[in-house]
C-alpha cells in the first residue's frame, strides 16, 4: 500500500515540476483545480448509483488524484503535505471515535450520531476561538455544496438547538404562504423581478424543510426525480421518431397524450 502511494505522490511531484512537467499541471493552483475535485466526487456518486464497480474504482482513483494534487501544490508553498493530510484524518477519526479507540461505550448507532454531532460542535466551537468569532450552529456548513443539500444541512443544524416545527402541518402552511408570496411578486404588485427570486427561494427552503421533516433526503429526492423526468423524455422523442413526428411541431396536447403512452409503459 505504502508503495502505491508513494508512486503516485512522485508522479505528481515530476507533473508539477516547472521544467520538465506537463505545462498543464504546473500551471494549476487550489482556485483551479476546486472544480475538478468537486466533479470526481460527483463521479464518485453516480458509480455508486449505478452499482458499477468497476467505475467505481475508476472514478475513486480519480478522486485521489485530486487530494494528491491539492497536497502537492500545499508542499510546494510550505503549508502541508500528503503525510500531514494522513495524519489530520487519522487524528480527528480516533477523536471522533471514543467508542471505538478508548473506553467510552455507545449502546447504538443513533446515540453514535449524538456524540458525533457533539464532539463536531466542540471542534465548530474551538475554531471559533482560535478564528475570534461567537460560534454559531450553522458554523461549518460549507458555501460550496449544492444549494438544495446546504439548504437541509442548515436546517438540521437550526433543529438541533431547538429552531424547528415539530410536525409536518406548519411546513406545508408555509409553503402555502410562500406560493402565496410568489403570486403577489409575479403580479409586480410586490416589489419586481428581484423580489420574486427571493420568493422563489422561500419557497424551495420551505419545500425542502418539509422534505426533511418526511426523512427524505432532497438532493437524492430531486436527482431520482431528474432521472425519471429524463428517461421520460427521451421515451417520448423515440416515440415521436418512430411516428415520423417532430417534437417542436407538436402542440402541448399531443405530447402530452404521447407522455401519457410513456408513464403506463412503466
Amino acid at each position: 500500500m505504502q508503495g502505491n502511494i508513494d508512486k503516485l505522490l512522485e508522479i505528481m511531484t515530476r507533473l508539477r515540476d516547472p521544467e520538465n512537467g506537463c505545462p498543464w499541471d504546473v500551471e494549476q493552483n487550489f482556485t483551479s483545480i476546486a472544480p475538478y475535485t468537486i466533479e470526481e466526487a460527483y463521479e464518485v456518486d453516480e458509480a455508486i448509483r449505478e452499482n458499477d464497480m468497476e467505475a467505481l474504482c475508476d472514478e475513486l482513483g480519480d478522486l485521489l488524484l485530486q487530494v494528491v494534487f491539492h497536497a502537492e501544490m500545499a508542499r510546494e508553498a510550505g503549508h502541508f503535505d500528503f503525510n500531514d493530510v494522513v495524519d489530520s484524518i487519522s487524528e480527528k477519526m480516533v477523536r471522533r471515535h471514543p467508542h471505538v479507540f478508548a473506553d467510552l461505550k455507545i449502546k447504538d448507532a443513533d446515540q453514535q450520531n449524538k456524540a458525533w454531532e457533539i464532539q463536531k460542535a466542540s471542534e465548530r466551537a474551538a475554531q471559533a476561538g482560535k478564528n475570534k468569532t461567537a460560534p454559531s450552529a450553522l458554523d461549518g456548513v460549507a458555501m460550496a455544496l449544492p444549494a438544495l443539500m446546504r439548504a437541509e444541512k442548515i436546517q438540521k443544524r437550526a433543529a438541533r438547538v431547538g429552531f424547528d416545527w415539530r410536525e409536518t402541518g406548519p411546513v406545508i402552511e408555509k409553503i402555502a404562504e410562500e406560493l402565496a408570496e410568489i403570486d403577489d411578486a409575479r403580479s409586480g404588485s410586490d416589489g419586481g423581478n428581484n423580489n420574486l427570486r427571493m420568493e422563489c427561494g422561500d419557497l424551495l427552503f420551505s419545500c425542502v424543510n418539509l422534505i426533511r421533516h418526511l426523512a427524505v433526503d432532497a438532493e437524492t429526492a430531486l436527482r431520482d426525480s431528474n432521472a425519471k423526468f429524463e428517461n421520460r423524455f427521451r421515451h417520448l422523442e423515440s416515440i415521436a421518431r418512430t411516428e415520423d413526428k417532430q417534437i417542436g411541431e407538436m402542440d402541448l396536447e399531443q405530447l402530452d397524450q404521447i407522455w401519457r403512452r410513456v408513464k403506463a409503459a412503466e
